[in-house]
Order: structure tokens, then sequence, then C-alpha cells
């Protein structure tokens, strides 16, 4: 028997996707996000809160970063989830991670974490739900120890992390358990 439990964002997983960005002195602002991911081919949504930083940032450089993290960095990247840049000037720095600038867009791109999209801001909409970002991914960076012998991204070697917003945790990822466009192949006959 089902339980109705009213109108609640539920959905698993949740992503977990760091945005970086430059606060108007040059320094690195991260932040955690979940409530965005792939919208087209070359394009990511995110959604926001008008007043984090990064929503400022976005707006005056015009660029971002969209990193996945591994579990490697689950401490660094709560915390970049937890903290205000708008309170705490040294939120990146506290980290210790290490960030270089990107050399397609104006954004930093996190050296600890093993994908990143770099991309521009194409679209900012205020919306009755928040504020609602389209950037265009204008190239993808990965870490060669994620790779498969084919050049493409392992999810399994990323070592990624979904929320829980039902229960606030995380959960690790990365066991294939089937193929896509092929799992249920064996229904279409018949």
């Amino acid at each position: 028997m089902k339980k109705d439990l009213g109108v609640k964002p539920y959905l698993f997983p949740m992503p977990t996707y760091m945005i970086g960005t430059y606060n108007e002195d040059g320094s690195v602002d991260v932040m955690m996000m979940a409530w965005g991911g792939i919208c087209a081919e070359d394009m990511v949504a995110l959604n926001l809160e008008a007043d984090h930083k990064t929503v400022a940032n976005l707006k005056s450089r015009g660029a971002f970063t969209l990193a996945v993290p591994g579990t490697d960095t689950l401490e660094a990247s709560d915390f970049l989830g937890i903290a205000s840049s708008n309170k705490m000037a040294d939120k990146f720095a506290r980290t210790g991670l290490h960030a270089v600038k990107s050399g397609r867009v104006d954004a930093p791109v996190i050296e600890e974490y093993p994908l990143t999209l770099e991309c521009t801001v194409e679209r900012m909409e205020d919306e009755p739900y928040g504020l609602r970002v389209l950037g265009r991914i204008v190239n993808v960076l990965a870490d060669e120890d994620v790779l498969d012998e084919k050049g493409r991204v392992d999810a399994g070697k990323l070592r990624a992390f979904a929320f829980d917003q039902m229960r606030n945790g995380y959960y690790a990822m990365g066991d294939e358990i089937g193929k896509a466009w092929h799992a249920g192949a064996g229904m279409m006959k018949g």
C-alpha cells in the first residue's frame, strides 16, 4: 500500500554538482548544488536562489564551471554547500582544494574534481520557483584516471555521490547494473 506524502521535491538520486565562479576580486567561489542538470546536448540548467554569491558572480562574469565531485572530496564539497561566500570570504581556501583558471571560460577549474564542464551563461530567468540559469557547455575536462580504454568517461571510476534530500544523506554511485537501451530490449519481441 502506498502512503500519500503530499507535495515534496522527492526524486532520487539528486545530483551533487559544484559550481565554480570567480568573485569580483578574482578569488575562487565554489558552491554545491543539486537542483539542475543536463537539459540539451550542449546545455545545463541550474536552479538557484538569487541571493547566492555565485549568482552575482554568474551575472558579472558570464561563465562558470560545473564539476562532479568524487567521494574523496565529500567533506570539502559538503562544506562548500554549507558555507556562504556572502558571509565567509575565505570559504574556498578553508577546503584545501586547488583551482586553476579555465582555458576556455572566465571561471576556475578545481583540480580535485574528476569531471568538469566549462560553461558560458546563456540566459538567466527569474521564475516564481527561483532563478534558472541556462549554461552552454563549451568543453569538458576529465582526469585521465576516470576514462576507459576508448577515452570515454567511466561512471564507476568517477566515484560520484548523490544527495538524498529525503533523509539528508549522501550515497556513493558507480556500480553498473545493466546496459542502457539493452537491458529491456528482450521485451520488444512479440
